[in-house]
């Protein structure tokens, strides 16, 4: 995997609902985890900004660093990996492929891109979503049976549905915030 010898647990997702806790957010999440940094909501040149300022409280709690975009976008800021939909996740040296999917069909996309690992979501209702359709249990359970990259749960995650999943890798943003 791009020269990343484990795959951390942990992953805290930013975007506008956690940018005012994101860097206390950070500093509790233990050493070693991972940070995918979202920020949506701003201009280029903030968000480049926010980006640098986040990164360095990454490293020095020695956080995976990942940037929502192409994986040149993060091989050029800095970034350990991209986050995003597979086909926009390039092979370039260094740089981890993390790809978003929500069914199967993507699923299968992402493992023929070669992607390291996948965040297969929603798994529970979440506060962006709170009406939106979910995999729940029972069917991310299925899916993620067969994944033959690392599926990472996101939506609606906290420690607690964690537990209740038996699943050790997942990312949350109110859930980690």
């Amino acid at each position: 995997m791009n020269g990343f010898h484990s795959l951390p647990n942990l992953w805290l997702l930013s975007d506008e609902r956690n940018d005012s806790m994101v860097e206390t957010a950070l500093a509790a999440l233990p050493r070693g985890n991972a940070f995918v940094f979202r920020h949506y909501h701003l201009n280029p040149a903030e968000r480049k900004a926010r980006f640098d300022r986040l990164a360095a409280i990454c490293r020095r709690h020695d956080h995976l660093l990942v940037l929502s975009g192409t994986s040149k976008e993060a091989q050029d800021w800095g970034a350990d990996g991209a986050y995003g939909p597979a086909r926009k996740l390039d092979r370039v040296c260094g740089i981890g492929r993390f790809a978003t999917v929500h069914d199967l069909l993507e699923m299968s996309r992402a493992e023929r891109y070669g992607i390291d690992a996948m965040f297969l979501s929603p798994v529970f209702p979440t506060r962006s979503h709170p009406d939106g359709s979910c995999l729940g249990k029972e069917h991310f359970l299925f899916m993620a049976s067969k994944a033959n990259a690392p599926v990472i749960a996101l939506g609606g995650m906290n420690a607690e549905r964690a537990a209740e999943l038996g699943w050790n890798r997942w990312a949350a943003i109110d859930g980690l915030s």
